[in-house]
């Protein structure tokens, strides 16, 4: 007589729910799991996010150079995004993408809080349309804030980096 647990693919109905937890917490679009003429199918119905629709920018983009014009906020004129107590050279984002503060997860961030930067240097990447995107300072200073967080989505001109 066969086990009243046995569910499917000899995996009782507790195993199934915990590849079902596993399928959620990993964030996983689909678990496959076969055994014979028996196979189970846990799938995540997932919404998509909205395409990112490219800015106008080139294709192939090696290097993206900040302009001391549409980085630096007017003196005396607020900008909607910049908070008040932000003062110095604001380096924003020339394409809307992901930033990230270092080459890759195992690597040094290019600048922390507190380095000094020359015109030209590397500063962050932006990652847009899988095309890693290399931002340069315009700026001889030192970076005394990071505005977003590594991994976040930034938009077009948004700031990203103050450096005074």
């Amino acid at each position: 007589m066969a086990d009243k647990r046995m569910v499917a693919c000899n995996l009782t109905l507790e195993e199934i729910g915990t590849l079902a937890e596993t399928l959620e917490k990993n964030k996983l679009e689909r678990i496959k799991i076969k055994n014979g003429d028996c196979e189970i199918v846990l799938e995540a119905k997932r919404k998509c996010p909205p395409p990112v629709m490219p800015v106008g920018a080139p294709m192939m983009q090696p290097m993206v150079n900040v302009t001391a014009a549409a980085a630096a906020a007017p003196e005396g004129a607020p900008t909607p995004e910049a908070k008040a107590e932000i003062s110095g050279n604001i380096v924003k984002s020339p394409i809307v993408g992901t930033f990230y503060a270092a080459p890759s997860p195992d690597k040094a961030p290019f600048v922390k809080v507190g380095d000094n930067v020359k015109k030209g240097d590397v500063i962050m990447i932006i990652e847009s349309m899988k095309l890693m995107n290399e931002v340069q300072s315009d700026f001889d200073g030192v970076v005394a804030e990071i505005l977003v967080e590594n991994g976040t989505a930034v938009e077009f001109d948004q700031p990203i980096m103050v450096i005074k």
